[in-house]
């Protein structure tokens, strides 16, 4: 892609505005379970130039939220900030957004340059400005000299470029992205996620980003608010979400997770779990947790460890996946399954279908959750 620096429409841009959400709730009236919420009390502020993700299973409300966030959608209650003002009232036209659609909403009969010149006509731009501006943008998205290309001619790729095209060429004050990638095969959407975390952060523009793929949010968010049924469960940057959720729902939803019982112990030296029967350190307890509560250990399968000799846990090979990289196991410890990922492990060091191996849980990696 081009240098996004003298683009668009040759001029510099604004600087990045922030984005808030107070309380906002988006309620409906059902006939037979009355009111329900798509959304619920969610408050989130976005900083200028950030990418934040809103991340979800189908149904979360986190499309909902981005709708309201667009004018597309009108709270219930609560209110939407887009820089210091209150736009909850605004229609989407008056709130100067840019928004790339799912399935890319681009016009079949019009050309590139025409698809990406819509609203600038709209507008009523004058011709040499619209001509200039569209040329600069389709050159920043990877697209010079496709104006008079028709969209039947261009790959998934191709289209999903023009979308972006048309929602940055009137510089919007924000960027506005609903599951843009999901119509792409996996291979594409790589590459675009990663095209798109890249000009993000070349316009400086502040984003927000829908998806359901906790990898994809992985790879493009500054920080990532997880939902789970129309309400915001964590905001966190990847790695913290990741290493440290707040509960079972976050932990299985960002990876994968062994999750299992234990019991809240006092260490020497801090929080500590009684976990199959010994006692081993933890990262941290959860806010009001006493010793003796119940709770569960979370623990990453690449952090589990597996031996033939040494001081762990005993156990039991269930299952050996050989995956390239990396071979996943699945390890029996009494009635609990222990996922396990072994990077770099050979023919000759793997273990094998019923192999009796130690389970290794490090201390400084053991995130406890509430039971």
């Amino acid at each position: 892609m081009a240098d996004a620096s003298t683009t668009t429409q040759g001029a510099a841009r604004a600087a990045p505005v922030p984005i808030r959400l107070d309380k906002v709730s988006k309620g409906f009236h059902h006939a037979v379970k009355g009111e329900i919420f798509a959304v619920k009390d969610v408050s989130i502020e976005v900083q200028p130039g950030e990418l934040l993700t809103l991340l979800g299973p189908s149904g979360c409300g986190k499309t909902t939220t981005l709708r309201m966030i667009a004018g597309f959608e009108q709270p219930t209650s609560g209110h939407v900030y887009i820089g210091e003002h209150n736009v909850t009232g605004l229609r989407a036209s008056e709130r100067n957004i840019g928004f790339v659609f799912q399935n890319y909403a681009i016009f079949p009969h019009l050309s590139v340059f025409e698809n990406v010149a819509y609203g600038l006509r709209v507008q009523k731009k004058p011709d040499d400005e619209i001509k200039r501006a569209v040329n600069e943008v389709l050159a920043v998205v990877g697209l010079a000299g496709y104006g008079q290309q028709q969209p039947h001619q261009l790959s998934g790729g191709e289209q999903q470029r023009v979308a972006l095209a048309r929602a940055i060429v009137f510089q919007p004050r924000i960027l506005l992205f609903d599951e843009p990638l999901s119509n792409l095969d996996a291979k594409l959407r790589i590459q675009m996620r990663s095209e798109i975390k890249d000009l993000q952060k070349r316009l400086g523009i502040t984003t927000v980003y829908v998806t359901h793929d906790q990898e994809e949010a992985m790879a493009i968010s500054d920080r990532i608010a997880v939902m789970e049924k129309g309400v915001l469960v964590q905001i966190e940057a990847a790695e913290d979400l990741y290493d440290y959720p707040h509960n079972e729902f976050v932990a299985r939803f960002i990876g994968r997770a062994n999750l299992l019982p234990a019991t809240l112990r006092e260490g020497s030296g801090g929080p500590a779990v009684e976990l199959f029967g010994n006692t081993v350190g933890a990262h941290a307890a959860p806010a009001g947790a006493r010793a003796g509560d119940a709770v569960h250990v979370m623990i990453r399968p690449e952090r589990v460890g597996l031996t033939r000799g040494g001081n762990g846990v005993a156990g039991q090979v269930v299952s050996r996946t050989f995956l390239g990289e990396k071979t996943e196991y699945q390890v029996a410890v009494g009635e609990q399954l222990i996922q396990a990922s072994l990077f770099g492990q050979g023919r000759s060091d793997a273990f094998v279908r019923d192999e009796q191996v130690q389970v290794l849980f490090p201390s400084e990696r053991n995130h406890v959750i509430a039971g």
